[in-house]
């Protein structure tokens, strides 16, 4: 079969590398289209813009730039369907988009039981826009005067207690006292226990107020927990874990129980070899890892060889995610958390790092050809 037309879905971090290496991809016969929003923020930095300690666009990467810059054809309507019969995609108003082979770095959104995310006042944690968004309110309200804003996160894993500390940091630079309220029933359970501590009394003493229980409904300047309870609430951050777009489902290919597609150690789907996937919207088998940037960083230079070997005809290699990865958190006080397996250092170093290797990121993103 003759592989010619290859579609990129959305611009993460193994596309992102790909764009760049688009000369390669060409150079094995294949067309490269890029279906991903004109603007794209790199989560690493998402958590230092909310709190206010840099400026929203340090952590954006315009993809049209990019793609113009390495010659690929960009289209930045959102695809809305897959028909992997015909081999079609159909984009935002209509418009029919052909594949040979398809590769989707779309990411992840986040998980929405109560169905919480359309009310007024509430704040998913994804996309990231969002949380510019709420920092902007937030910088607002705090310019009328006034008591602090009451927020409470909604969701008690790593980065719902990023995004607690993130928004002490904002309302800190504010000169105002946090009031923070997160509810999960556990908090921060995948870290090392020393480091969790150290992190859950530094954020109390902070003004983070932990509750046990869930959020089931939003009220006027309320937030009802399963409990029937209401909790006090003018803004509501949803951090209540991550699940793949409903764009995987519209594949009709095996998924895991977030609903991430399911591929081989080639990247490809277990039920499609023509369909590749990397990032928080896949799952290998046999090697599941959380939803992490370093993850897709780490992947794209196989997806890049395995999309020009199948067109070329030549064997494909595998990627087997690591066992152990670096985590840093940002707690927006000038301080990081980093974690490495059961390892992790906490202080200003570990932010000086995490910036370090953040910014390298988006400026090599940023990098012209030949420069």
């Amino acid at each position: 079969m003759t592989f010619r037309r290859l579609v990129l879905v959305g611009a993460g971090h193994a596309h992102l590398h790909l764009v760049r290496e688009a000369a390669r991809l060409r150079a094995a016969g294949l067309e490269v289209t890029l279906i991903a929003p004109p603007r794209f923020q790199y989560s690493g930095l998402a958590s230092g813009v909310l709190s206010g300690a840099l400026a929203v666009e340090t952590a954006e990467i315009d993809v049209l730039v990019l793609a113009s810059a390495f010659g690929v054809r960009h289209l930045p309507q959102p695809v809305t369907a897959i028909d992997r019969t015909a081999r079609t995609l159909t984009l935002g108003g209509g418009a029919i988009e052909p594949f040979d082979l398809l590769s989707l770095n779309i990411g992840s959104v986040v998980a929405d039981p109560y169905d919480l995310a359309s009310q007024a006042g509430v704040w998913p944690v994804k996309p990231l826009a969002n949380l510019s968004a709420l920092r902007t309110r937030i910088e607002a309200e705090s310019a009328l005067g006034g008591a602090p804003p009451r927020i409470v996160g909604a969701g008690g894993g790593q980065s719902a207690l990023e995004i607690a500390a993130s928004l002490c940091g904002l309302l800190e630079r504010q000169g105002v006292r946090p009031d923070v309220a997160l509810v999960a029933p556990d908090y921060g359970a995948a870290l090392p226990p020393v480091a969790r501590a150290r992190l859950l009394r530094s954020l109390a003493l902070r003004g983070v107020a932990f509750r046990s229980g869930t959020v089931v409904g939003r009220e006027a300047q309320a937030c009802r927990l399963a409990d029937s309870a209401l909790l006090p609430c003018d803004h509501l951050v949803l951090a209540t874990g991550l699940v793949a777009p409903p764009l995987i489902a519209d594949l009709a290919l095996p998924v895991d129980d977030d609903g991430r597609l399911r591929v081989t150690a080639t990247l490809q789907s277990v039920g499609d070899p023509a369909i590749f996937a990397a990032g928080d919207c896949a799952v290998i088998r046999d090697h599941p890892r959380p939803a992490a940037g370093v993850f897709g960083v780490r992947a794209a230079p196989v997806l890049r060889d395995n999309l020009t070997a199948l067109a070329g005809g030549q064997a494909l290699r595998s990627y087997l995610p690591q066992t152990r990865w670096l985590s840093i958190m940002d707690l927006g006080d000038g301080r990081g958390l980093a974690i490495r397996g059961g390892c992790w250092s906490f202080g200003w170093m570990a932010l000086r790092l995490k910036r370090h290797l953040d910014l390298g990121f988006v400026r090599r993103m940023r990098t012209p050809p030949n420069s």
